[in-house]
């Protein structure tokens, strides 16, 4: 049995229709997918991001926003998305296990990802939350929250960006090695976790969001896991993304690949800290990464498809 940790976009769960019954679809559609590790004899960790889903809460909670009522802040509105979220994959997990005859417990863990308070990334936002911005809406935008940065995300749109430092260890790691070592179903590290720094005893959130892709990546790394699987909309890892003579990796190592991270060669805001990720997990424990689509589940599992990023080439 492999264990192995599987990152799962935001934008996976809501596309274009942010109430919850069409993201309990996507959930549904996901889960289906997800299943077929199970089947396979894999234990299966579960992480997801949460962009657009505590953007939209914090829109939310901005326009119903009172002295009577006061609007969360960032840290909070991520649990509450880990929560929401957490809780339409249990259920539609447990649906899936149960139709292909598997009787597997599947839990949700709220999960806090501890962060230097000095990161640099507190004075240079750069994580896109909430949705997409026509370029015609921006100085509206920034007319009404003047606080926000607001900047162009991967030429898919502008969107608001916020501090996203580097996870240093999640808090419940150990919890989470014993309920993956008793064979369930782990949903954790929601959105990357709730943002928090260590004051003594205690543990402050901030106002930040963590990159999903690094938090998986820290995750797999303190519960030994055996693979890192970051699932995309878009298939695995191009050289030459969007050009004529775009190529896709079946397989790279580690040293070829920080060759054209060095060069910024992938898109900021949605490869590069894919490709980070991968490359950090495979450094760190010497196990495999990839990175494939979501719907080529079946297929990554065969290693048909998708991009295998390993330690050292081997060579015939």
């Amino acid at each position: 049995m492999s264990k192995i940790v599987v990152a799962l976009g935001g934008n996976a769960i809501l596309s274009k229709d942010a109430s919850a019954e069409a993201q309990m679809k996507a959930v549904q559609k996901t889960a289906k997918e997800l299943v077929n590790f199970i089947k396979n004899g894999d234990q299966l960790i579960i992480t997801h991001g949460n962009g657009p889903q505590v953007g939209n809460l914090l829109l939310q909670q901005l326009a119903a926003d009172s002295q009577a009522n006061p609007a969360m802040p960032l840290d909070t509105c991520g649990a509450m998305t880990e929560g929401s979220i957490g809780y339409w994959f249990q259920n539609a997990m447990k649906q899936e296990l149960l139709e292909n005859g598997i009787d597997k417990d599947v839990i949700s863990i709220i999960t806090q990802t501890i962060v230097a308070e000095d990161d640099d990334a507190f004075d240079n936002p750069s994580k896109p939350i909430g949705p997409f911005y026509k370029e015609s809406e921006v100085a509206e935008l920034k007319a009404q929250h003047p606080d926000w940065k607001i900047v162009e995300d991967a030429g898919r749109g502008y969107r608001r960006v916020v501090p996203s430092p580097k996870p240093l260890e999640i808090n419940e790691y150990r919890a989470i090695k014993q309920v993956v070592d008793a064979g369930i179903i782990p949903i954790v590290s929601g959105g990357g976790g709730i943002p928090v720094v260590k004051k003594g005893n205690q543990l402050i959130g901030k106002e930040a969001v963590i990159d999903k892709d690094f938090s998986a990546s820290k995750i797999a790394q303190l519960i030994d896991a055996d693979k890192l699987i970051i699932l995309t909309s878009g298939g695995g890892i191009f050289y030459n993304y969007g050009k004529p003579d775009q190529v896709e990796l079946s397989q790279v190592d580690v040293a070829e690949l920080q060759t054209h991270i060095d060069a910024n060669e992938f898109s900021k805001g949605s490869m590069m800290p894919k490709v980070k990720a991968a490359v950090d997990f495979v450094n760190h424990t010497g196990n495999p990464a990839v990175i494939g689509d979501l719907e080529d589940v079946k297929e990554i599992i065969a290693g048909t498809e998708g991009t295998t990023i390993v330690k050292q080439e081997v060579t015939a």
